[in-house]
C-alpha cells in the first residue's frame, strides 16, 4: 500500500499543475515557505502540519475535506 505522504504529494502536484501555478506562486498564495512546498511535493515528502494543510486548501479555494480527498 502506498504511503499517505506520497499520495498527498501527488495530489498536491496535480492540483497545482491543474491551476497552472508554479511552486513559488502556490507557496506565496498559501503563505508558506517555497522550500517546504518543494519537500511536500518531492518523491520522499515530509509530513505536514494541519495548519499548513489548511493554508494550502485556502490557497486552492476549497474546503480542507475536499483538498484531502485523495
Amino acid at each position: 500500500m502506498e504511503k499517505v505522504t506520497i499520495r498527498f504529494a501527488r495530489r498536491l502536484r496535480q492540483l497545482r499543475r491543474k491551476r497552472k501555478l508554479t511552486q513559488e506562486e502556490l507557496a506565496c498564495l498559501a503563505g508558506i515557505d517555497y522550500k517546504h512546498l518543494q519537500r511536500l511535493e518531492s518523491k520522499n515528502p515530509s509530513a505536514s502540519t494541519l495548519a499548513t494543510l489548511e493554508k494550502l486548501a485556502k490557497a486552492f479555494k476549497m474546503p480542507l475535506s475536499k483538498f484531502l480527498n485523495f
